[in-house]
């Protein structure tokens, strides 16, 4: 097994017009899973192919453990990449597609790659589709195909290049699974990425979250979904996304209460909260972040905030109201909950909820506080 470091990487096009990845600097452990995510263009896959040897950086290092290997050919790499477009030659078989890789990357005999190629197959639940080719196969079968490729190399390093966006829903799923029980099962060390949070958070054990180039966060998903290093990183993990609000720092004696512009919101902040934010910063204006999950109607108490409901949609379990209290603002309800439409409602959310972003930068001035859950009582 190996680690990967990335120094300070970076990589331009068009004669450096184009910055698709901009000096990152991330650290994998040996057999680490870690999910790379972001919006399109973002420079996710290019680091991929990057590490990959598909294309080169313009400056900086790429480490697989102890080895520099930033100017090595991709077929020297020992690596194992699954494409989103499977990569499989249509006229090729199975065991013949399976078995390319080690033909060109070893010196095994053909009865020796036979063999190991059979005995993925039968890990992957494949071996019935040795025999045939690409064009015979379903999108799952495909994949796993693709897979099995990459596994009877017993490489260093997986990287996986968006593999599960062409499955439907349920096969994703299926798949997300089967990736993690392989990889937990083989511990070599991984690279994913992908443009779909949600699959980032449930797969890795650590996330890598990019934009424009630039690393915004590195961390557990878990950490980075309670405490987002700044409000990019807020409003891509989690869903539906954060609401978010503009909202002027009133101080009254020990106490801050955050009023937007209408004054139709208005929070009164506890005397500790309050404090903590004036440690944080002076700023008078600030925006602040509450996940839809943490918005709860409420018909008394205090910190009452009046909204008017604009749409319900269902989605089984769950309601998603939104509400009028600012753009997209959405509160995520038991499906118990149906206000009617154009209704006018009380919601409120605890302050421990709360999350404090600069107006300017979006760094992030305070996270929520991280709660320990109840277990439930058998």
């Amino acid at each position: 097994m190996a680690t990967i470091t990335l120094d300070t990487l970076r990589k331009e096009f068009d004669n450096g017009r184009i910055v698709a990845v901009d000096d990152l600097s991330v650290a994998v452990e040996d057999g680490e899973f870690i999910t790379v995510v972001g919006p399109s263009g973002c420079g996710k896959s290019t680091t991929l192919r990057m590490v990959s040897g598909l294309e080169s950086p313009t400056s900086g290092r790429i480490l697989v453990g102890d080895e520099d290997v930033t100017d090595q050919h991709a077929r020297t790499r020992d690596v194992a990449m699954v494409f989103q477009n499977y990569a499989l030659y249509p006229h090729k078989t199975v065991m013949e597609n399976m078995a390319f890789g080690l033909r060109m990357s070893t010196d095994l005999s053909k009865a020796e790659r036979r063999e190991r190629v059979r005995e993925t197959a039968q890990m992957m639940g494949i071996e019935e589709l040795l025999d045939d080719k690409p064009d015979e196969l379903s999108g799952g079968q495909k994949q796993r195909v693709a897979l099995g490729r990459a596994i009877v190399r017993e490489p260093d390093v997986f990287l996986f290049d968006e593999p599960l966006s062409n499955l439907d829903a349920k096969l994703r799923t299926t798949m997300r699974t089967e990736i993690q029980r392989l990889q937990n099962d083989l511990g070599i060390t991984s690279l994913y990425v992908t443009h779909d949070q949600e699959e980032a958070m449930t797969m890795g054990d650590r996330i890598v979250i990019l934009k424009d180039g630039k690393l915004q966060q590195v961390g557990r998903p878990k950490d980075v979904y309670e405490n987002p290093a700044n409000e990019f990183v807020g409003g891509f993990v989690g869903s539906p996304s954060m609401n978010f609000l503009d909202v002027s720092v009133e101080r009254e004696g020990n106490h801050v209460v955050l009023v937007n512009d209408d004054s139709s919101f208005s929070y009164r902040l506890s005397e500790s909260f309050s404090a903590d934010l004036r440690e944080t910063t002076h700023e008078t204006e600030v925006r602040i972040g509450i996940r839809p999950e943490d918005v709860t109607p409420a018909s008394d108490g205090s910190n009452l905030i009046d909204s008017t409901v604009g749409v319900v949609e269902p989605i089984g379990s769950d309601n998603y109201l939104h509400l009028d209290i600012a753009p997209d603002f959405i509160a995520r309800v038991d499906s118990d909950i149906e206000p009617e439409t154009d209704e006018t409602i009380s919601i409120t959310f605890d302050e421990s909820d709360l999350h404090v972003f600069h107006p300017k930068t979006g760094e992030s001035l305070k996270h929520r506080e991280s709660k320990q859950r109840a277990t439930p009582v058998q």
